[in-house]
Formats: C-alpha cells, sequence, structure tokens
C-alpha cells in the first residue's frame, strides 16, 4: 500500500475535505491486492469519506446508506489497520447513524417532495455530532 495516499487521505478526511479524501483514499485502495483484507478495510475508509461528503451536500440519506455499508467493510480492521484508533472512530461514527437516521426519518415524512433528499436540521431533536476523526492509537499492539 502506498502510505503517501493513506497518509494524505486521512490528513483530508480529517480536515473535512471528504471528496478530496475519498480521492486519496481510494487510490491507496487501488494498489491493494484484491485478495488483501486490506482493502475491504481501505474501502470502508473510502465510504466514510463518502458519506461524510453526501452529508456535506445535505444528502442525509444517501450520507446514511454509504455510512453503513463503510462501517460492515470496517469490520475486522484491527487487524490490518492497527495503527488507526477505530474504537474512538466507531463510537463517533455511533452517533452519526442515531443522528441520520432520525434525519433521514425526518426528511422522508416531511412536506417535502419524495425526490428532496436533504436534511432539514428543524425537525431533528438530536444535535449533530462532531465530524468524526480517524486518529492513531496511542499504543499499537505488539
Amino acid at each position: 500500500m502506498d502510505e503517501n495516499h493513506s497518509q494524505r487521505g486521512l490528513a483530508l478526511f480529517n480536515a473535512a475535505r471528504f471528496f478530496d479524501a475519498h480521492e486519496a483514499l481510494e487510490d491507496a485502495w487501488r494498489e491493494v491486492s484484491r485478495q488483501s483484507p486490506l482493502r475491504r478495510h481501505l474501502q470502508g475508509l473510502v465510504q466514510l469519506a463518502v458519506a461524510f461528503h453526501h452529508h456535506s451536500t445535505g444528502n442525509c440519506v444517501g450520507a446514511l446508506s454509504v455510512l453503513k455499508r463503510g462501517l460492515r467493510n470496517l469490520e475486522g480492521a484491527e487487524e490490518s489497520l492497527p495503527e488507526l484508533d477505530l474504537v474512538k472512530l466507531r463510537s463517533c461514527l455511533e452517533a452519526w447513524l442515531e443522528y441520520l437516521e432520525t434525519s433521514s426519518k425526518a426528511a422522508d415524512s416531511g412536506d417535502a417532495s419524495p425526490s428532496v433528499r436533504s436534511l432539514d436540521a428543524t425537525r431533528t431533536h438530536i444535535p449533530m455530532p462532531r465530524l468524526p476523526q480517524i486518529t492513531l492509537r496511542r499504543e499499537l499492539p505488539r
């Protein structure tokens, strides 16, 4: 794996430049063998960036869908991405799942036409969580 692409992707993600993060992480993903579990785990990171890009454009339904897929693809990533604090990341993403599920239901049940998939914060009762950060673990496993 090209560390340059993955490190750049994580830095862009943490700077909330989600579209650019998705591009950089996708470059790292392409360089990994199709048989490697790391490929699926990198795909999960790409999907997280896509989910938050969707959110930034007001597409909470799309954000929720891609976030769920990203979380599924990160299952077992502790072995291939041991340097990342995945426990902290998952904890933050759980709050986002709840927020996006509530927001999606509000968008679907509102007065807007069915084609509108944007977030209307006035109809949700859950405050928007802080944007997630993908951080390094303090202690690497031995």
